[in-house]
């Protein structure tokens, strides 16, 4: 689930292969300075690294800036094994 909320898009429950398809309808930034809070998402796989890295480059090129808050562990941890963790600019989630 998607939720705007002046320039921060929530994203909450999972972020799987079968909601990446929404996700990256509903949550595409435009121009200007966004932030993507990921605080809410219940579960992920390796889908949700290629909806962060297409939200990326969908906000580049409308000539914005686009970083993430709240990522969970497992996410930070298939981009570092992907090897895109450099160009994604991740905050983690704090630690319970």
């Amino acid at each position: 689930m998607i939720r705007v909320s002046g320039n921060t898009i929530e994203v909450s429950g999972e972020m799987n292969a079968t909601t990446a398809a929404g996700l990256l309808a509903a949550g595409r930034p435009g121009a200007g300075d966004w932030m993507v809070d990921l605080a809410g998402v219940t579960h992920a796989d390796s889908s949700a690294v290629a909806v962060l890295l297409d939200w990326l480059r969908a906000s580049r090129r409308a000539g914005g800036r686009l970083s993430f808050r709240g990522v969970p562990s497992g996410v930070v941890s298939l981009a570092r094994l992907y090897g895109v963790d450099e160009f994604l600019p991740l905050e983690p989630a704090a630690a319970p």
